[in-house]
């Protein structure tokens, strides 16, 4: 089963392609996108990389978190659920 992972603190420098190859080294990758401005499709500084497995999610994890990429500390955890914030917009606690 595959695993979503949230990865931050990106340079706008990060190319889909370098965050593939990168995130390679530790598993399969199924999927790599970068989230970018649609108004000046420059890139927001972070994105998605799904891996194949959870324990290749897991080493990647570990691996990338906190490791150099363009000058800059990644930040890697567990990409919440996509209707995660549809479903919290209205909460207040």
């Amino acid at each position: 089963m595959s695993a979503r992972l949230f990865v931050g603190n990106l340079s706008h420098d990060t190319s889909s392609d370098e965050l593939r190859t990168l995130f390679s080294e530790a598993g399969e990758v199924d999927s790599c996108q970068l989230i970018t401005d649609r108004d000046t499709g420059r890139s927001k500084g972070f994105g998605f990389v799904e891996m194949n497995s959870k324990e290749a999610a897991e080493v990647a994890k570990v691996k990338f978190g906190g490791q150099e990429l363009h000058g800059r500390a990644l930040t890697v955890n567990d990409a919440k659920p996509k209707n995660f914030q549809q479903n919290t917009a209205g909460y207040r606690g």
